[in-house]
Parts: structure tokens; sequence; C-alpha cells
């Protein structure tokens, strides 16, 4: 399966300046929308993402879970996680992940 999609937003949001606020942001509504608009072939994604694909990820995992309140996300991005430790360590990932999960978690109560 492609993810050409996928990989050119996160390849553009790469190239964004961090000090460049206002086009980050635009950036990650992209993302945002992209990701959450067909959770089921996002969580596809995860499976074949790279570190650095997933560490970009991170910026937007809980606006992800917000808007599609799914807790298979969830999983499969535990499961990436622990795919890359090294850049879940470096990037402090697991607090996006654990963020993402009690917005899911509460939604669902």
């Amino acid at each position: 399966m492609q993810f050409v999609e996928f990989r050119e937003i996160i390849k553009k949001r790469t190239f964004i300046d961090d000090e460049w606020y206002t086009e980050i942001e635009k950036c990650w509504k992209e993302m945002i929308e992209l990701f959450s608009l067909d959770i089921d072939k996002t969580i596809r994604f995860l499976d074949v993402c790279t570190a650095d694909e997933f560490s970009w990820l991170s910026e937007i995992m809980e606006d992800i879970a917000k808007r599609t309140h799914n807790k298979e996300f969830i999983s499969a991005l535990k499961k990436t996680a622990d795919k890359y430790p090294e850049e879940t360590q470096r990037y402090n990932i697991v607090d996006f992940i654990e963020s993402a999960e009690c917005i899911v978690v509460d939604e669902q109560e």
C-alpha cells in the first residue's frame, strides 16, 4: 500500500523552520486533517513508517486522538514506539502517546 500523501506532508513539515510558528500551525492542520480522515489507513501507515516519520507524527498524535477517539490508533502508536525505542526516548514520544490515550479513554467514559 502506498502512503505517498502521508510522506509528502511529513516531508513538508521537516522543511519548516521550528521558529516559523504560523507555517508550522498550517502544516499541523493539514497533517491532522489527513491523518484523521481514514484512521485505519493511518494505523496501517504506522506499521511501515520510518523512525523519523514517527517522530514527526508525535507533534499531532493528541489532535488525531481528539478527532478519532480510536483505541486501535493508541495501540498502534505503542507498537510503533516499541519498534523505535531510540526515537521514542529522544523525543519523549511516550508522553505524547499517554496524553493521546487519556483523550481517548476520557471520551469513552
